[in-house]
Protein backbone atom coordinates (compact mmCIF):
# COMPACT_ATOMS: atom_id res chain seq x y z
CA UNK A 1 0.00 0.00 0.00
CA UNK A 2 1.40 3.63 -0.79
CA UNK A 3 1.55 6.28 1.86
CA UNK A 4 -0.96 8.26 0.02
CA UNK A 5 -3.26 5.64 0.83
CA UNK A 6 -1.87 4.54 4.22
CA UNK A 7 -2.56 8.42 5.29
CA UNK A 8 -5.98 8.45 3.43
CA UNK A 9 -7.04 5.46 5.74
CA UNK A 10 -5.13 6.63 8.76
CA UNK A 11 -6.47 9.71 8.92
CA UNK A 12 -10.12 9.09 8.19
CA UNK A 13 -10.04 5.98 11.01
CA UNK A 14 -9.06 8.82 13.35
CA UNK A 15 -12.11 10.91 12.11
CA UNK A 16 -14.53 7.99 12.30
CA UNK A 17 -13.74 8.33 15.95
CA UNK A 18 -13.28 11.58 17.01
CA UNK A 19 -9.30 11.38 17.70
CA UNK A 20 -7.88 15.13 18.55
CA UNK A 21 -4.29 14.20 17.55
CA UNK A 22 -2.35 11.47 15.57
CA UNK A 23 1.06 10.53 17.04
CA UNK A 24 3.82 9.30 14.64
CA UNK A 25 6.70 8.63 17.97
CA UNK A 26 9.76 6.98 17.28
CA UNK A 27 10.09 3.84 19.60
CA UNK A 28 13.84 2.01 19.23
CA UNK A 29 13.18 -0.41 16.20
CA UNK A 30 9.58 0.60 14.75
CA UNK A 31 7.56 3.83 14.97
CA UNK A 32 4.08 3.72 17.19
CA UNK A 33 0.89 5.71 15.94
CA UNK A 34 -1.10 6.91 18.96
CA UNK A 35 -4.29 8.59 18.68
CA UNK A 36 -5.42 11.15 21.27
CA UNK A 37 -8.99 10.29 22.16
CA UNK A 38 -11.27 10.92 25.86
CA UNK A 39 -7.99 12.92 26.77
CA UNK A 40 -6.21 9.59 26.86
CA UNK A 41 -3.28 8.44 24.33
CA UNK A 42 -4.37 4.59 22.94
CA UNK A 43 -1.95 2.81 20.63
CA UNK A 44 -3.26 3.00 17.38
CA UNK A 45 -0.53 0.65 14.87
CA UNK A 46 2.86 -0.07 14.85
CA UNK A 47 4.83 0.53 11.87
CA UNK A 48 8.77 -0.19 10.86
CA UNK A 49 11.01 2.12 10.74
CA UNK A 50 11.54 3.06 7.36
CA UNK A 51 7.21 2.99 7.24
CA UNK A 52 6.96 6.04 9.49
CA UNK A 53 9.57 8.12 8.14
CA UNK A 54 7.58 7.36 5.10
CA UNK A 55 4.52 8.61 6.07
CA UNK A 56 5.90 11.40 8.12
CA UNK A 57 7.49 12.70 4.84
CA UNK A 58 4.63 12.48 3.27
CA UNK A 59 2.40 14.40 5.54
CA UNK A 60 5.16 16.93 5.81
CA UNK A 61 5.32 17.37 1.81
CA UNK A 62 1.70 17.53 1.79
CA UNK A 63 1.82 20.42 4.90
CA UNK A 64 4.58 22.10 2.49
CA UNK A 65 7.18 21.29 5.25
CA UNK A 66 10.83 21.17 4.57
CA UNK A 67 11.37 16.92 4.05
CA UNK A 68 14.95 17.32 4.10
CA UNK A 69 14.82 19.12 7.88
CA UNK A 70 14.70 16.44 10.58
CA UNK A 71 15.95 18.13 13.66
CA UNK A 72 14.61 21.30 13.61
CA UNK A 73 11.01 21.77 15.08
CA UNK A 74 8.60 22.65 12.11
CA UNK A 75 4.51 23.16 11.83
CA UNK A 76 2.65 23.02 9.12
CA UNK A 77 -0.95 23.03 7.69
CA UNK A 78 -3.24 20.62 5.34
CA UNK A 79 -6.61 19.71 4.45
CA UNK A 80 -8.13 16.73 3.94
CA UNK A 81 -11.68 15.87 2.89
CA UNK A 82 -13.80 13.03 4.23
CA UNK A 83 -17.38 12.66 3.21
CA UNK A 84 -18.09 15.58 1.50
CA UNK A 85 -16.37 17.38 4.27
CA UNK A 86 -13.34 19.54 4.80
CA UNK A 87 -10.94 19.38 7.68
CA UNK A 88 -8.37 20.77 8.74
CA UNK A 89 -4.84 19.69 9.79
CA UNK A 90 -1.96 20.90 11.63
CA UNK A 91 1.02 19.61 11.97
CA UNK A 92 4.33 19.90 14.24
CA UNK A 93 7.17 18.13 13.67
CA UNK A 94 10.69 17.69 16.21
CA UNK A 95 13.99 15.18 15.96
CA UNK A 96 14.88 13.24 19.19
CA UNK A 97 18.32 13.20 20.65
CA UNK A 98 19.00 10.39 17.92
CA UNK A 99 17.84 12.05 14.59
CA UNK A 100 14.56 10.12 14.63
CA UNK A 101 11.75 12.40 13.98
CA UNK A 102 8.40 12.79 15.87
CA UNK A 103 5.27 14.23 14.12
CA UNK A 104 1.80 15.08 15.98
CA UNK A 105 -1.16 15.59 13.80
CA UNK A 106 -4.24 18.05 15.21
CA UNK A 107 -7.71 17.45 13.45
CA UNK A 108 -9.54 20.48 13.37
CA UNK A 109 -13.47 19.58 13.73
CA UNK A 110 -15.92 22.13 12.86
CA UNK A 111 -17.84 22.69 16.40
CA UNK A 112 -20.23 20.12 17.62
CA UNK A 113 -22.93 20.96 20.34
CA UNK A 114 -20.98 19.16 23.50
CA UNK A 115 -23.11 17.18 26.11
CA UNK A 116 -23.32 18.90 29.59
CA UNK A 117 -24.46 16.91 32.70
CA UNK A 118 -26.42 19.84 33.82
CA UNK A 119 -27.00 22.15 31.09
CA UNK A 120 -28.72 24.74 33.34
CA UNK A 121 -24.85 25.54 34.09
CA UNK A 122 -24.11 26.16 30.30
CA UNK A 123 -27.25 28.60 30.11
CA UNK A 124 -26.42 30.54 33.79
CA UNK A 125 -23.01 30.95 31.82
CA UNK A 126 -24.62 32.12 28.76
CA UNK A 127 -26.90 34.73 30.80
CA UNK A 128 -23.21 36.26 32.17
CA UNK A 129 -21.87 37.51 28.62
CA UNK A 130 -24.70 40.32 28.41
CA UNK A 131 -22.88 41.80 31.34
CA UNK A 132 -19.77 41.79 28.75
CA UNK A 133 -16.44 42.20 31.06
CA UNK A 134 -13.90 39.35 30.88
CA UNK A 135 -15.01 35.58 31.50
CA UNK A 136 -12.42 32.91 32.74
CA UNK A 137 -12.71 29.04 31.84
CA UNK A 138 -10.15 26.81 33.50
CA UNK A 139 -9.12 23.61 33.14
CA UNK A 140 -6.78 20.51 31.83
CA UNK A 141 -5.87 20.30 28.34
CA UNK A 142 -8.31 18.24 26.72
CA UNK A 143 -11.56 19.34 29.23
CA UNK A 144 -13.53 20.96 26.40
CA UNK A 145 -12.47 24.54 27.30
CA UNK A 146 -12.48 25.79 23.67
CA UNK A 147 -15.74 24.33 22.98
CA UNK A 148 -17.25 25.89 25.86
CA UNK A 149 -15.94 29.20 24.57
CA UNK A 150 -17.29 29.04 21.18
CA UNK A 151 -20.33 27.71 22.09
CA UNK A 152 -20.78 30.61 24.84
CA UNK A 153 -19.71 32.90 21.69
CA UNK A 154 -22.40 31.29 19.10
CA UNK A 155 -25.06 31.17 21.61
CA UNK A 156 -24.78 35.33 21.56
CA UNK A 157 -22.83 36.52 18.85
CA UNK A 158 -25.48 35.94 15.98
CA UNK A 159 -25.22 39.79 13.94
CA UNK A 160 -21.88 40.41 16.13
CA UNK A 161 -18.54 40.25 15.00
CA UNK A 162 -16.58 37.37 16.97
CA UNK A 163 -12.66 36.81 16.40
CA UNK A 164 -10.31 34.24 17.85
CA UNK A 165 -6.77 34.14 18.72
CA UNK A 166 -5.45 30.78 19.63
CA UNK A 167 -2.42 28.49 19.66
CA UNK A 168 -3.18 26.65 17.99
CA UNK A 169 -6.65 27.13 15.79
CA UNK A 170 -8.31 24.20 17.42
CA UNK A 171 -12.11 24.43 15.95
CA UNK A 172 -12.63 25.72 12.53
CA UNK A 173 -15.90 28.32 12.42
CA UNK A 174 -16.77 29.58 9.60
CA UNK A 175 -18.93 32.57 11.28
CA UNK A 176 -16.09 33.79 13.41
CA UNK A 177 -12.42 35.19 12.28
CA UNK A 178 -10.06 33.26 13.86
CA UNK A 179 -6.09 34.68 14.10
CA UNK A 180 -3.20 31.80 14.94
CA UNK A 181 -0.25 32.76 16.80
CA UNK A 182 2.76 31.59 14.60
CA UNK A 183 6.20 32.85 16.66
CA UNK A 184 7.92 31.67 13.39
CA UNK A 185 6.53 34.82 11.96
CA UNK A 186 7.50 36.70 15.15
CA UNK A 187 3.22 36.98 15.96
CA UNK A 188 2.43 36.02 19.39
CA UNK A 189 -1.12 36.15 21.89
CA UNK A 190 0.22 39.88 22.39
CA UNK A 191 0.62 41.44 19.03
CA UNK A 192 -2.31 39.51 17.57
CA UNK A 193 -4.61 41.09 20.43
CA UNK A 194 -3.50 43.95 19.43
CA UNK A 195 -4.45 44.09 16.04
CA UNK A 196 -7.60 42.35 17.17
CA UNK A 197 -8.57 45.46 19.16
CA UNK A 198 -8.52 47.86 15.78
CA UNK A 199 -10.66 45.12 14.13
CA UNK A 200 -13.48 46.29 16.79
CA UNK A 201 -14.37 42.46 17.37
CA UNK A 202 -17.76 42.26 19.82
CA UNK A 203 -16.58 39.49 21.01
CA UNK A 204 -13.14 38.26 21.87
CA UNK A 205 -11.74 34.83 22.66
CA UNK A 206 -8.66 34.48 23.89
CA UNK A 207 -7.26 30.59 23.56
CA UNK A 208 -5.08 30.97 26.62
CA UNK A 209 -4.07 33.37 28.73
CA UNK A 210 -0.41 32.57 29.96
CA UNK A 211 1.94 35.10 30.59
CA UNK A 212 1.39 38.63 31.91
CA UNK A 213 1.05 40.60 28.72
CA UNK A 214 -1.55 38.89 27.42
CA UNK A 215 -3.53 38.59 30.64
CA UNK A 216 -2.79 42.61 30.85
CA UNK A 217 -4.33 43.00 27.34
CA UNK A 218 -7.32 40.51 27.88
CA UNK A 219 -8.15 42.74 31.13
CA UNK A 220 -8.19 46.31 29.27
CA UNK A 221 -9.99 45.07 26.11
CA UNK A 222 -12.93 43.70 29.08
CA UNK A 223 -12.30 47.23 30.98
CA UNK A 224 -13.05 49.11 27.68
CA UNK A 225 -16.35 47.01 27.04
CA UNK A 226 -15.55 44.38 25.16
CA UNK A 227 -16.28 40.70 25.91
CA UNK A 228 -13.72 38.98 26.84
CA UNK A 229 -14.10 34.84 26.90
CA UNK A 230 -10.49 33.23 27.51
CA UNK A 231 -8.92 29.94 29.57
CA UNK A 232 -5.95 29.72 31.72
CA UNK A 233 -4.27 26.77 33.21
CA UNK A 234 -5.72 26.67 37.01
CA UNK A 235 -6.23 23.85 39.12
CA UNK A 236 -10.08 25.07 40.48
CA UNK A 237 -12.42 27.14 39.94
CA UNK A 238 -11.30 29.92 42.83
CA UNK A 239 -7.92 29.26 42.14
CA UNK A 240 -7.97 30.62 38.80
CA UNK A 241 -8.84 34.27 40.63
CA UNK A 242 -5.16 33.59 42.01
CA UNK A 243 -3.79 32.51 38.96
CA UNK A 244 -4.95 36.17 37.24
CA UNK A 245 -3.40 37.94 40.27
CA UNK A 246 0.08 35.93 39.88
CA UNK A 247 -0.07 37.24 36.10
CA UNK A 248 -0.01 40.68 37.68
CA UNK A 249 -4.00 41.83 37.60
CA UNK A 250 -4.57 43.25 40.87
CA UNK A 251 -8.01 42.68 43.25
CA UNK A 252 -9.16 46.59 41.87
CA UNK A 253 -8.85 45.52 37.97
CA UNK A 254 -10.13 41.47 38.41
CA UNK A 255 -13.32 42.84 40.30
CA UNK A 256 -13.71 45.65 37.88
CA UNK A 257 -13.52 43.31 34.59
CA UNK A 258 -14.30 39.58 35.73
CA UNK A 259 -17.86 38.71 35.21
CA UNK A 260 -17.11 34.73 36.00
CA UNK A 261 -14.68 32.08 36.65
CA UNK A 262 -15.42 28.24 35.66
CA UNK A 263 -13.65 25.35 35.79
CA UNK A 264 -14.81 22.12 34.01
CA UNK A 265 -13.66 18.25 32.96
CA UNK A 266 -15.03 15.94 30.71
CA UNK A 267 -16.09 13.02 32.90
CA UNK A 268 -17.45 9.01 31.15
CA UNK A 269 -20.75 8.87 31.38
CA UNK A 270 -21.93 5.80 33.26
CA UNK A 271 -22.29 2.41 30.93
CA UNK A 272 -21.47 4.47 27.97
CA UNK A 273 -18.51 5.32 25.34
CA UNK A 274 -18.95 8.76 25.47
CA UNK A 275 -18.00 11.77 28.05
CA UNK A 276 -19.87 14.92 28.99
CA UNK A 277 -18.68 18.16 30.92
CA UNK A 278 -19.39 19.26 34.06
CA UNK A 279 -19.05 23.18 34.95
CA UNK A 280 -18.05 24.61 38.40
CA UNK A 281 -19.04 28.45 38.18
CA UNK A 282 -18.55 31.58 40.25
CA UNK A 283 -20.10 34.93 39.47
CA UNK A 284 -21.58 37.78 40.86
CA UNK A 285 -20.92 38.60 44.54
CA UNK A 286 -19.44 34.88 45.42
CA UNK A 287 -16.68 36.41 42.71
CA UNK A 288 -16.60 39.60 44.11
CA UNK A 289 -15.87 37.95 47.80
CA UNK A 290 -13.39 35.86 46.75
CA UNK A 291 -11.41 38.31 44.76
CA UNK A 292 -10.99 40.29 47.92
CA UNK A 293 -9.87 37.19 50.33
CA UNK A 294 -6.54 36.97 50.25
CA UNK A 295 -6.84 32.86 51.02
CA UNK A 296 -9.45 31.00 48.88
CA UNK A 297 -10.67 27.85 48.58
CA UNK A 298 -10.91 25.61 45.75
CA UNK A 299 -14.57 25.11 44.51
CA UNK A 300 -18.21 26.27 44.92
CA UNK A 301 -20.48 23.27 44.13
CA UNK A 302 -17.60 20.94 42.34
CA UNK A 303 -18.08 17.79 44.81
CA UNK A 304 -21.82 18.09 45.73
CA UNK A 305 -22.55 17.84 41.97
CA UNK A 306 -20.06 14.86 41.15
CA UNK A 307 -22.13 13.35 44.40
CA UNK A 308 -25.23 14.18 42.39
CA UNK A 309 -24.43 12.68 39.36
CA UNK A 310 -22.98 9.54 41.34
CA UNK A 311 -26.13 9.25 43.48
CA UNK A 312 -28.49 9.27 39.90
CA UNK A 313 -26.72 6.58 37.89
CA UNK A 314 -24.91 9.04 35.67
CA UNK A 315 -21.67 8.31 36.63
CA UNK A 316 -19.67 5.88 38.16
CA UNK A 317 -18.80 5.59 42.07
CA UNK A 318 -15.16 5.49 40.37
CA UNK A 319 -14.94 8.48 38.45
CA UNK A 320 -16.84 10.32 41.29
CA UNK A 321 -13.69 9.55 43.58
CA UNK A 322 -11.22 10.48 41.05
CA UNK A 323 -12.49 13.86 39.74
CA UNK A 324 -12.43 14.82 43.17
CA UNK A 325 -9.72 17.30 43.63
CA UNK A 326 -11.04 18.46 40.14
Amino acid sequence: MEAKEIVKKLVSTAIEVHTSDIFLLPKRDKYQVSFRHHNEVVAYQELKIDDGRELINFFKYAAQMDISEHRRPQVGAMTFEEDEQEYYLRLSSIGDFNDRESLVVRIIYQIKQSSYFLPDQLTQLAALTVKRGLIVTSGPTGSGKTTTMYELAKRCGKNRIVMTIEDPVEVYEKSFLQAQVNHEAGIDYQSLLKAALRHRPDILIVGEIRDEGTARLAIDAALSGHLVLATVHAKSTLQTISRLEGLGISSDELENSLTAVSYQRLIPVAQEEQVACLLDLASGNLLKENIRQKVRGEFVTWQDNLALLEKEGRISATSSEFYQEG
